[in-house]
């Protein structure tokens, strides 16, 4: 695979995550399991055919608050199917800004895989997750306003508006950071495309089901152009991933992702947070690219271009 032999993940400067984490962090609102904030509990919003409303009320604004949560192996519930201990100290679902503690702090004693027992690295994958954690995630592609795949869309700081269609059997996710993008999940039934049908991208393929009030989302076709985690968990175009999605009530988005990627990991693992309904938010504009021709100069540490095809030598 391309990853295999280039290392083709970049970072966000520790300067730059410092600055966002002071912005954010003066927002940030801790959200516990279950937890919702001060609201009072209200019943779970259903569509008129009986299924959880993971939007708006008609006549009523809001969105959701998507925290941001930087290290994925902080918030693994299960490995290969087994359970396993949540990482002691880490508050699960914080809010806006709370998990960037670690990038103020130049890191916050990230060890790279050697203090993350949990991850069952490849040796490679290992390596890779090492040169990222020493270098304080300088390449983060989503730095450099790529837009973030598979579960980090789900941990990206901004807010995020569900749009159920079911007349048209699909539901359309809008997001306002992760450089403004839209995920559609589609609700009729059809299949993953197979082959060359299956065009890898940074968001995947995704077809969708209902089990009771969950909603069950299979994803598959990466590009292998993103990171898992701002920490920089690397990935394969082989990664395949099991979302789920419920609303226990009004306030609360819980949310649950089974990572599979047998090019980069032993065994599958799962990670969990909440997301809560801020019921006074909407969607503003947001454009991280603009103009950004600077992506076409950088290189990497071994004078590779980071973004397009590397150099002949």
């Amino acid at each position: 695979m391309r990853l295999r032999s280039r290392l083709n993940y970049r970072i966000l400067s520790a300067a730059t995550a410092a600055v966002l984490a002071s912005f954010l962090a003066a927002s940030s609102i801790a959200v516990s399991p279950g937890q919702s904030g001060t609201e009072a509990s209200q019943p779970t919003p259903r569509l008129p055919n009986g299924t959880p409303n993971f939007g708006r009320v008609p006549g009523e604004t809001g969105v959701w608050d998507v925290p941001y949560i930087t290290n994925m192996a902080d918030r693994i519930v299960s490995v290969g199917g087994v359970t396993v201990q949540p990482k002691a100290g880490v508050e699960a679902g914080r809010g806006r800004g709370a998990a960037l503690a670690a990038a103020q702090a130049g890191g916050g004693g990230r060890g790279g895989a050697r203090s993350e027992p949990l991850v069952p690295f490849m040796p490679w994958a290992s390596a890779v997750y090492d040169y990222n954690s020493a270098n304080v995630s300088k390449y983060d592609p989503e730095g450099y306003c790529l837009p973030p795949g598979g579960p980090r869309l789900m941990a990206t700081p901004y807010p995020m508006e569900i749009i159920q269609l079911p007349e048209q059997k699909r539901i359309i996710m809008i997001f306002e950071g992760a450089t403004h993008v839209w995920r559609e999940i589609y609700m009729d039934g059809r299949p993953h495309p197979k082959g060359d049908d299956l065009n890898p991208t940074y968001l995947g393929h995704s077809v969708g089901r209902w089990e009771g009030d969950t909603l069950v989302v299979d994803v598959v076709g990466f590009n292998e152009q993103t990171w898992m985690d701002y920490f920089g968990h690397p990935h394969t175009d082989m990664m395949h991933i099991i979302e789920k999605f419920s609303r226990p009530d009004k306030n609360t988005l819980h949310y649950e992702a089974t990572f599979d990627d047998p090019g980069a990991y032993t065994k599958p693992f799962t990670v969990r947070w909440d997301v809560r309904w801020n019921p006074t938010g909407e969607l503003t504009e947001y454009i991280c690219q603009e103009n950004n021709k600077y992506l076409h100069r950088l290189t990497d540490d071994l004078g590779q271009p980071i973004f397009g095809p590397p150099k002949k030598q």
